[in-house]
């Protein structure tokens, strides 16, 4: 099978597109025939290897996993055993945090995974597993959002902003979402309340108050939770000083505010599944890549302007089939 290859650490450039046999299904797992991917911060920060404590993890030398990428979506051709929720032919999407998605196929924990909608294509879905779980677990999971309260999103435009928008009114909360100027517009589309441009108002001297402050963007300080809000979740982090300023000041202090790192689970994932098919969150993909540009994607969103997802496909044409041993003639 392709699949892109990282055997050092680096910028998109290292990625190498190879020919490596197929995985061999694992018990408890599912082989996927990925139809697409997306791309997110998290690739390229584990593509450079960087922050570099997160080498620890990853290799510290140089990466564990040879295969990049989280995101995927595609069609289980094989399941190992033990795996009672997915069956062969299961139009499937997911994320495999340390890598391997990459690749024509992907061997996976079926616990990682949910089923696309059959009112949604995969693509679309491809576009959803760790922005959209970030963006739940945030609000939902530690942020514990409740109808009618006020929501202050930071970085509201992004891959997970942009879902974080979208999850947020879904639970019945009133949403000040924050981003350029340039994507004001765009954001309120999501169906965002009230819309803070930070290039026509200092958001370190917003006078909003709110019951929960979702930072996605990752530049708020440990005032502005304080000055707004009741409570907050971190998502994201400018730099590491800034992450240690604001974790140290939140040591001595008694606001709650929460830094997580996303967990994969089947549940979260049929949550958005059913989100996405009862139309209350739209995947907004900014571009679209054929898998032979990964790299370009990569360093697409590296430059950190990207409105809402970028993905990457494997099958070109929707209508096009896939064949393989346990499936034949399904349209994507």
């Amino acid at each position: 099978m392709k699949a892109f290859i990282k055997t050092k650490y680096g910028g998109p450039e290292v990625l190498q597109l190879e020919e490596i046999d197929k995985p061999m299904v694992k018990d408890g797992y599912i082989l996927v025939k990925v139809v697409a991917n997306s791309a997110n911060p998290a690739d390229w920060h584990l593509l450079r290897g960087k922050p570099f404590f997160a080498r620890f993890t990853s290799g510290l030398f140089k990466p564990k996993e040879k295969i990049a990428g989280a995101d995927f979506a595609g069609i289980i051709v094989e399941t190992g055993k033990n795996v009672t929720s997915f069956k062969v032919g299961d139009k499937v999407f997911g994320e495999t945090l340390m890598g391997g998605a990459f690749a024509e196929y992907v061997n996976v924990p079926a616990n990682v995974c949910g089923k696309v909608p059959n009112n949604v294509s995969i693509v679309q879905m491809a576009s959803i597993p760790t922005a959209g779980l970030t963006a739940l677990q945030a609000l939902v999971t530690y942020g514990k959002i409740t109808s009618g309260e006020k929501v202050f999103i930071n970085g509201a435009s992004g891959g997970v902003g942009h879902f974080a928008v979208q999850i947020a009114k879904s639970y019945g909360a009133n949403v000040t979402a924050v981003c350029s100027g340039r994507n004001v517009d765009f954001v309120k589309s999501l169906g965002a309340d009230k819309v803070v441009a930070y290039d026509t108002e200092n958001i370190h001297q917003h006078n909003g108050s709110y019951d929960l402050i979702i930072d996605a963007n990752g530049n708020l300080t440990y005032a502005d939770y304080t000055r707004m809000g009741k409570r907050g979740v971190m998502i994201g982090f400018t730099t590491m000083g800034h992450m240690f300023s604001t974790l140290v000041s939140k040591l001595f202090g008694n606001f709650p505010l929460i830094q997580f790192t996303v967990e994969s689970n089947t549940k979260d994932m049929q949550t958005l599944a059913e989100l996405v098919a009862q139309g209350k969150v739209k995947p907004q993909i900014e571009k679209l890549f054929s898998y032979k540009e990964i790299p370009e994607a990569i360093s697409y969103i590296e430059a950190m302007r990207t409105r809402g997802k970028v993905v990457m496909q494997w099958i070109d044409d929707q209508n096009q089939t896939v064949s393989t041993n346990n499936l034949t003639n399904v349209p994507f």
